[in-house]
């Protein structure tokens, strides 16, 4: 980056005549190492490109105006080197990191985890194989089934290495379980247990958002014309900025400052009303209609403190219209917080964490006995069988793979980590296309580059990049090119449309008449 110049190399053989490999060139180590073959730009140029887009998140516009007061490129070139350099480049370095996985199967074997990235208009799902205990990225790309035989095809190279395998993480995807079982068949399968806990959930989270439903709809015939009411400079209008701004009103200035404390503290109250009906859940342990019951009894029991201090007819509606709200759906709360006081008790004989160390029998006798006593409760309590019956159900299904981490202590005991993976990756692109459509076009063109773990600094970065073997180099540039050319066509122009139309109209020209 500190200036242009041009490089040559005086490349040299054997001088021993009876050397087998006198006809060999030998090239400068040193001369590869500044800048790829027949490339203008040198590993430093092309390694900040990638630093910047990925790290610093910046927009090839962005990289372009910064590169461009030191290095003549264009903001096209800047997108192919990224694109064509960059992300093959940093591929052909994982592969030179396979070499730890060795030293790991010797301590052990390898453990790693599967997921998939829920795919976008119809397109093929990409997947990610990470290796546990060092992060290698084993296989990641693209799966057009999420069957057995598709699966058995996606595992199997990592099978050739010849490596052990004793664990993998998944989220017991249908198709996934038999081909791990017969492609590892000596590997232990972990499920997730948050994805155990969601299926395990799943009727409950469902009669929940009923509940919510219904409470929110009983609040707003209740009390909604008081709660709707807002303080205002006009109708329809509530806080301006700019150059015409909405007045401010200073408290010292009213001639009844008693008087506005009174409405202040009634418009907090409504609106504090007003939000938790906006509540949204998030299952297994986040369920909104039964913290929108549970905060609105929290306001209610808050009005009748507040009424024993002044009474006022507003307060006295609000109180009136909660009370009336919650009981109608009281009966559902009490059924849906025992089942979700279930689910909370399960996860917390799963949850290690302050517990002496247990074996995976252990953990299993203890779920196994609490079933048990689940089960005798729901006996009693006929409404609550549709919720046992589906955790019973669920835990007999996940229980081959949810307790092999206790006897692995180090092994994960939910996918989140490749999950993150996928998140951080819609973030990062987000932040540098600005659009989630761009954003799901790119995963689909370029994610399993994108998910490619990069070194730690730009220095390390460019150093890794120089020693990429070129073979290597020119053969993962095509596969790239070969995955991008899926969609070519697939462009909203009308004018780039018609061009590619003629092209292929010329191209079925060109071909003999007789060949079908």
């Amino acid at each position: 980056m500190s200036g242009t110049f041009a490089i040559a190399q005086r490349p040299k053989c054997c001088m021993n005549a009876e050397c087998s490999e006198r006809d060999k060139v030998m090239k400068s180590v040193r001369w590869q190492e500044i800048a790829p073959m027949w490339c203008t730009y040198g590993y430093d140029v092309i390694a900040q490109i990638g630093w910047q887009r990925q790290v610093q998140r910046q927009t090839f516009s962005e990289i372009y105006l910064d590169l461009r007061t030191s290095v003549r490129i264009s903001e096209a070139q800047v997108r192919a080197l990224y694109t064509y350099r960059y992300l093959p480049l940093l591929a052909c370095h994982e592969r030179h990191e396979m070499e730890k996985l060795k030293t790991i199967a010797d301590q052990g074997g390898l453990w790693f985890s599967l997921d998939g990235l829920a795919p976008e208009g119809g397109e093929a799902q990409l997947w990610l194989a990470r290796e546990l205990h060092c992060g290698i990225t084993l296989r990641c790309g693209w799966m057009s089934q999420q069957d057995q035989v598709a699966f058995v095809n996606f595992l199997e190279p990592i099978a050739q290495l010849g490596l052990p395998v004793t664990a993998v993480m998944s989220d017991k995807q249908r198709g996934l379980v038999p081909a791990v079982a017969q492609v590892f068949s000596s590997a232990k399968h972990s499920f997730c247990q948050l994805h155990y806990l969601g299926n395990a959930a799943e009727p409950i989270s469902e009669a929940d958002e009923a509940m919510k439903i219904e409470l929110r709809q009983s609040v707003r015939q209740e009390v909604g014309t008081l709660i709707r009411t807002e303080k205002v400079e006009k109708q329809g209008v509530l806080t301006i900025t700019g150059g015409i701004p909405s007045p401010v009103i200073t408290p010292e200035a009213t001639p009844e400052p008693m008087m506005q404390e009174q409405d202040a503290i009634l418009q907090d109250i409504t609106r504090r009303i007003r939000y938790l009906l906006t509540l949204k859940g998030r299952p297994p342990f986040r369920l909104a209609g039964i913290e929108m019951f549970e905060r609105l009894t929290e306001v209610k029991i808050f009005l009748e403190h507040l009424i024993t201090h002044h009474t006022h007819p507003q307060l006295t509606q609000l109180l009136q219209g909660l009370c009336g709200a919650l009981q109608l759906v009281q009966t559902k709360y009490l059924l849906l917080r025992q089942a979700a006081d279930w689910l909370a008790h399960i996860a917390d004989l799963l949850d290690p964490t302050g517990k002496p160390l247990r074996s995976s029998e252990q953990v299993q006798e203890d779920m196994l006995n609490y079933l048990v006593e689940l089960e005798i409760i729901s006996n009693q309590h006929p409404d609550l069988q549709p919720f046992f019956q589906t955790i019973l159900k669920t835990t007999f299904s996940y229980a081959s793979g949810l307790f092999h981490c206790y006897d692995l202590p180090q092994l994960p005991r939910t996918n989140n980590a490749r999950e993150s993976d996928f998140r951080d990756l819609n973030r990062r692109l987000l932040r540098t296309t600005g659009q989630k459509g761009l954003t799901h076009r790119i995963i689909q063109r370029c994610g399993a580059w994108e998910l490619l773990h990069r070194p730690a600094t730009l220095q390390a970065t460019i150093r890794a990049l120089n020693h990429v073997d070129l073979k290597d180099f020119k053969e993962e540039q095509q596969r790239i090119r070969q995955h991008r050319d899926r969609f070519r066509m697939h462009t909203r122009s009308a004018k780039q449309s018609s061009v590619q139309l003629a092209k292929l109209e010329q191209r079925w020209a060109n071909l003999p008449p007789n060949l079908a």
